[in-house]
């Protein structure tokens, strides 16, 4: 099991032309190996680049995605982060992506495949990368 983040499977659904064919053969090596999960927030990233659900639920499906709901120890976990990274500077005022899939990783103790690593690496280090 790992989780996939959605700059992946954007690669994937715009056809990057940089990215795609990394995306492509990491996510169909991941899913050799085991399932592969999403959760709510990297659903809502992916459904900004369609118009209607059921398009990307076709994605998530003909993808063989698996839905990994977001509990609220991983919420906190994230709220944590995300407060470590206030107050070392950050300027943003609302939980970032990213604080939300490392909180969800670390917990359930699964890598995830993605190219953006900077806030993995800083707030979630025991979180393992698939990374470029």
């Amino acid at each position: 099991m790992l989780l996939v983040d959605a700059n992946v499977l954007i690669d994937i659904t715009t056809r990057d032309p940089d990215w795609a064919g990394w995306s492509e053969a990491q996510l169909a090596s991941a899913l050799a190996a085991g399932d592969v999960g999403i959760n709510e927030i990297i659903f809502a990233e992916l459904s900004v680049g369609f118009d209607r659900f059921d398009e990307v639920r076709l994605v998530v499906d003909s993808l063989q995605l698996v839905m990994l709901p977001l509990s609220e120890q991983v919420c906190f976990r994230a709220g944590q982060a995300f407060a470590n990274y206030r107050h070392q500077g950050g300027r943003r005022a609302n939980v970032l992506s990213d604080f939300f899939i490392g909180a969800h990783a670390e917990l359930l103790h699964v890598p995830v495949l993605t190219r953006d690593t900077r806030r993995f690496r800083a707030y979630f280090p025991t979180v393992a990368l698939i990374t470029p």
